[in-house]
């Protein structure tokens, strides 16, 4: 992480217990440290132990990373780093509409058979990941299902888990699998007025009341 990099990231995040006066020990490492080795890990998919010893040691760094994540401070720091990236776009930090997509993707073969299936129409065997992006394409919600689970499946529950998160969504743009698949007949849908989206998209539009899916083909 550069120096440039540091100073926009330290002021977002999560400040410990200790510095606010609540107890607690200070940490050992610093917390600019700690991220570079989780950033190392994530980019080059190593596991916890292969951790190089120019970083803390493995286990602080997975310690600290599991309490950040046990207490959703990992989404709440991701979710401030992209408000800034929006507004420094000349966004609103909050989105008010994003784009669903779903890819299937081979497992390694260490991934339980019960989490994984097999995608008939592109042909993978694994897992598919579904996630919904805003128009700059920063993530906004995502799940992960075996690979034979449906497009349209996934996304009635996640839409709905997207509208919990993100009260001022109101649009999502999706391709025209999810016509095919008849995201259409999703629960509360109604005829709507006609969005220019383009030829083969499928506009759905987020009820502000309810987890009601309104759903236009244009």
């Amino acid at each position: 992480m550069t120096d440039a990099e540091w100073t926009a990231v330290r002021p977002l995040l999560p400040v410990p217990a200790w510095l606010n006066g609540r107890g607690g020990r200070p940490d050992s490492y610093c917390h600019r440290q700690l991220l570079d080795a989780i950033r190392y890990l994530v980019a080059g998919g190593i596991s916890w132990r292969a951790m190089p010893a120019d970083f803390p040691a493995w286990g602080r760094v997975y310690a600290f990373f599991r309490r950040w994540r046990e207490h959703g401070l990992i989404n709440e720091f991701h979710d401030r780093l992209r408000g800034k990236v929006r507004e420094s776009e000349g966004r609103e930090a909050e989105p008010t509409a994003g784009i669903i997509d779903a890819q299937s993707v081979r497992a390694a073969a260490t991934v339980p058979a019960d989490s994984r299936g097999y995608d008939g129409g592109k042909k993978v065997p694994g897992r598919k990941r579904h996630i919904v992006t805003d128009t700059l394409g920063l993530l906004l919600a995502v799940a992960v299902t075996a690979a034979n689970i449906g497009d349209r499946d996934a996304a009635a529950g996640l839409l709905m888990r997207l509208r919990r998160l993100h009260r001022d969504i109101t649009l999502v743009w999706a391709d025209g699998g999810y016509r095919r698949q008849g995201l259409s007949v999703a629960r509360g849908c109604e005829s709507d007025r006609a969005v220019p989206g383009g030829p083969g998209v499928l506009v759905v539009r987020v009820r502000a009341r309810s987890v009601q899916l309104g759903c236009t083909i244009v």
